[in-house]
């Protein structure tokens, strides 16, 4: 313990005893020099404030240069944040020859002979009904931000796989830390400023309590950090009364696909892939599979007609 620390125990107790805060702490102290001491008279008029003065000013200075040094480094590590969850990862797919044997050919064939029996022209009445009841499921749900998440009247939050980020402007001015009752739970938050309550219910899914945390950036801002437990889902809300948003439009692509384990990320970059496939009208991988395999018999079997055939 160095020696400008060696006496705060005793001022945290101090301060902890005086509900009025600091002041009440100075008037305390400077009544205690006038009690019990010689400070105010003992070096002539004028003295005693030049010194409280010389002090004022020397620890002034060094809380704004520590202050100032926080708040660049949380800046700092909040751009660095915003850079990777901005950040998109693009996937090159390269097709892969499927080659088709035995058991592939005979089915094929099997589907062939069937499609030729039946009729020629059948309007696809089931894909368009789909995509209607997917549309009708969707309608109403908010579009996600560029986190995934949303911007909410008093919040916004976004996500990866991995975290979510929540970040709650203070509209009523700076605030200091002890003005901030922040609670969370795995399946519960709640935050208090000053005698407003902004958040208290429960969130969607469950987090990791234990590696939570939040900060005060500026007097202005609360932060809040936690971790998923499932990472492998994404959250449509954030708490129960919040609106939903499409998780269908989320960009898998901001999630930190480094930090997965390697079946996960496959996985990950599957759905990725199949993704951008549908907003572009294109095969998904497994689609394209097919495709593939079809592709590839019907070159082996130039002998077959295939042109009145239709395939599901």
């Amino acid at each position: 313990m160095s020696d400008e620390e060696r006496f705060d125990g005793m001022f945290f107790t101090l301060a902890q005893q005086h509900s009025g805060g600091m002041v009440q702490v100075l008037d305390s102290f400077f009544n205690f020099l006038a009690r019990k001491s010689d400070f105010y008279t003992g070096g002539g008029k004028g003295a005693a404030e030049k010194i409280v003065m010389e002090k004022f000013k020397k620890y002034e200075k060094l809380a704004y240069e520590r202050h100032d040094k926080e708040v660049a480094e949380r800046e700092e590590a909040d751009r660095i944040r915003k850079e990777k969850i901005k950040k998109k990862r693009e996937e090159e797919e390269s097709q892969k020859i499927v080659e088709v044997n035995d058991e592939e050919a005979n089915r094929i064939k099997a589907e062939i002979e069937e499609a030729k029996k039946a009729k020629s022209e059948e309007p696809p009445q089931t894909e368009t009904k789909t995509d209607e009841q997917e549309d009708e499921e969707d309608k109403g749900k908010m579009k996600p931000n560029y986190g995934n998440g949303a911007d909410l009247e008093n919040y916004k939050w976004i996500q990866t796989l991995q975290d979510i980020d929540l970040t709650i402007p203070i509209k009523t001015g700076r605030v200091r830390g002890r003005d901030c009752a922040i609670e969370i739970t795995k399946k519960h938050i709640r935050v208090k400023i000053l005698n407003k309550i902004l958040i208290d219910d429960d969130l969607q899914h469950e987090i990791k309590c234990e590696d939570s945390s939040w900060t005060l950036e500026d007097g202005k801002t609360i932060l809040i950090h936690f971790e998923k437990i499932n990472k492998m889902e994404w959250w449509s809300k954030l708490v129960l009364s919040d609106p939903e948003i499409n998780t269908k439009k989320v960009n898998p692509e901001n999630s930190k696909l480094s930090d997965l384990d390697g079946e996960t990320r496959s996985m990950v970059e599957k759905m990725m892939f199949d993704q951008r496939q549908k907003e572009l009208g294109l095969p998904t991988s497994d689609e394209q599979k097919k495709q593939d395999v079809l592709k590839n018999f019907m070159q082996q079997h130039p002998e077959m007609d295939f042109s009145k055939c239709k395939f599901n």
